[in-house]
């Protein structure tokens, strides 16, 4: 076994195909597939599920695919030692993002960051379940690192780093009374929200149950920055961070709530267990320059 069975394997395994495999390591499909033989043959165990449509990986392969990626971490870092002292960072970065998130000038941190390192390559995905999809991700390391928000119950195993703390206010039509809103009048509404696993939908349920009040949850959107058009529109009202909220925006408000104050943070993380590259460590040390508030 050498690290380019476990590179291969690894590649399969993320993409579940042999074709996006092969075009992501720029090699043949028949070599991939070749290559996945030998290794199975080594291990004396089928690593995937082949069908005529799809790919799965077996008990086997589940189980190898966090040692393989420890291993091939490993070895960047080997990598990275030699690159740093004869200059210049090399490698890949996996980056978790969140859609919508404009405290965050996340073009410009990328365009900072290739600028800087050329020989570094950022492959950058969302999660469609939200922070907590991301978070599971990065402990399965599909990611090297992650821009959160909230999470229900925070698994062990991350190292997390708030960035910033945004207060989240109601966002209603502008026809509504008043300076502010309580959360029992807001609940008298149907809710934009977004899905469960989503921060500012963990923040909202908290303060919601621990005043034992109860809402409805109309329409779920998965990006933040559009809740403010179904409100414009008569669908309901949304409680949203104040940075989503359009300024003079015809036909809405955004208001504070009157009561416990609401706060949806934004934060970096990584997996403790897998130790982060040269990449991921600069990339890091970068992130908090690119945060704008106000």
């Amino acid at each position: 076994m050498d690290l380019r069975h476990l590179e291969y394997f690894v590649a399969v395994a993320e993409e579940l195909s042999f074709t996006r495999a092969a075009a992501r390591l720029h090699v043949v499909q028949s070599g991939v597939s070749a290559t996945i033989r030998a290794l199975e043959q080594q291990l004396r165990a089928e690593l995937f599920e082949r069908g005529p449509h799809r790919i799965a990986l077996t008990d086997a392969g589940t189980a190898l695919l966090p040692e393989a990626r420890a291993v091939l971490d490993a070895a960047q870092g080997a990598r990275d030692a030699v690159a740093q002292v004869r200059g210049g960072l090399r490698g890949t970065v996996h980056l978790g993002a969140m859609t919508s998130v404009t405290i965050l000038d996340l073009p410009g941190l990328l365009g900072r960051f290739t600028a800087d390192h050329p020989g570094v390559t950022v492959r950058m995905r969302a999660a469609p379940s939200g922070s907590a999809g991301l978070a599971q991700a990065l402990l399965d390391g599909e990611f090297d690192l992650a821009f959160l928000s909230d999470i229900d119950r925070p698994p062990a195993g991350l190292s997390i780093t708030t960035l910033a703390r945004v207060r989240m206010v109601a966002i209603v039509p502008a026809s509504w009374p008043g300076d502010a809103v309580t959360l029992a009048a807001l609940a008298e509404r149907p809710f934009i929200d977004s899905p469960a696993g989503f921060g500012n939908r963990v923040v909202v349920d908290r303060a919601y149950a621990a005043a034992g009040l109860r809402r409805r949850v109309a329409l779920e959107v998965v990006e933040i920055g559009t809740a403010p058009e179904y409100v414009r529109h008569g669908l309901g009202v949304s409680i949203m961070p104040a940075f989503s909220v359009p300024a003079d925006h015809p036909g809405l408000k955004g208001l504070p709530i009157d009561g416990p104050e609401l706060w949806w943070t934004l934060s970096v993380a990584t997996a403790t267990r897998r130790r982060p590259t040269a990449a991921t460590r600069t990339f890091l040390e970068l992130a908090a320059d690119y945060v704008r508030i106000g």
